[in-house]
């Protein structure tokens, strides 16, 4: 198998945002805009391509964790360890529910199945103890621990044909896959997708494409890797900067790879040498992605 490698032109700026920690972008086709969070910089943006307007709204929260679309056309927050409505106005109309309690955790990555339940994480705010879990949670609040014993969420992605979940924990450097029945929200066998535990690289956000291909980005490692679905990689793309967080597919024609990427441990000397550092960064026409599937709201 040829391993294609993008080259380091075809990798441009799309927002110049300087993020602390920028993670869970996701295209909205109602609005046509790229939505992303600043996790430390408790911020909520937006880019619009057609008119390169970029919108920042900060919130009151230690962390601001991931989000989701929802089915009224706002959007879901993750706030420390509770999940809130974004009303359109832009204002916390509402939460929604505590998803967890008493651990020194908060929320990281989610993502919304094609039945509308969120599946979102926690993690170790201290980044090495095994106190974080994995939830669904419905549109009506409902909270369902799903498994435990988890350092750090990520990469929550569900395959094309609804059959399959991924799920990362970043400091456990491993991704695995689980067979995923739509109709009661259950997830069995779980099994190992890709395993880098003997090199320590930490895979991070992905998200999937029309044909099945999980795309996921490598915080310190500077890259994005294409897995097919057997688990072999297929394409790299080399980033100039070292902490990408996450990826999506986006634009009208969803063929536009926007990746989210930190600012966050890394040296003054390093942040001198990566300019892009912080910034969304694009890459066109390499594939396609699946519109979003949006939380469910009750009623």
């Amino acid at each position: 198998m040829t391993l294609n490698s993008i080259p380091a032109h075809k990798v441009e700026t799309a927002v110049a945002a300087s993020d602390i920690l920028g993670e869970t972008p996701l295209w909205c086709d109602r609005s046509r805009k790229l939505w992303w969070v600043d996790i430390d910089g408790r911020l909520h943006q937006s880019f619009d391509p057609a008119t390169g307007e970029h919108q920042v709204r900060p919130y009151d929260c230690q962390f601001l964790g991931s989000q989701a679309l929802t089915a009224d056309g706002a959007h879901l927050l993750a706030r420390d360890l509770s999940l809130h409505h974004r009303s359109a106005d832009g204002y916390l109309s509402r939460q929604v529910c505590e998803v967890e309690s008493g651990l020194d955790n908060r929320l990281n990555d989610g993502r919304v199945d094609a039945r509308g339940r969120l599946w979102i994480g926690t993690m170790d705010n201290q980044l090495h103890r095994p106190n974080g879990s994995l939830y669904r949670v419905t549109g009506d609040g409902e909270v369902t621990p799903v498994f435990s014993d988890v350092i750090v969420t990520n990469g929550i992605a569900f395959s094309p044909d609804n059959r399959t979940l991924y799920f990362t924990d970043t400091r456990r450097y491993c991704t695995w896959q689980f067979d995923f029945d739509l109709d009661d929200g259950a997830i069995r066998n779980r099994r190992l997708f890709a395993d880098y535990r003997s090199t320590q690289e930490r895979p991070d956000g992905a998200c999937v494409d029309n044909i099945g291909g999980l795309w996921t980005a490598f915080f310190s490692h500077g890259r994005v890797v294409r897995y097919r679905p057997d688990g072999r990689i297929d394409t790299v793309i080399p980033l100039p900067v070292t902490n990408p967080t996450c990826a999506c597919f986006g634009g009208d024609d969803l063929k536009t790879l926007f990746v989210t990427t930190a600012r966050k441990f890394l040296t003054p000397e390093q942040l001198s040498i990566e300019p892009q550092a912080g910034h969304v960064l694009a890459v066109h026409g390499i594939a396609q992605g699946l519109p979003e599937h949006r939380f469910a709201n009750p009623g």
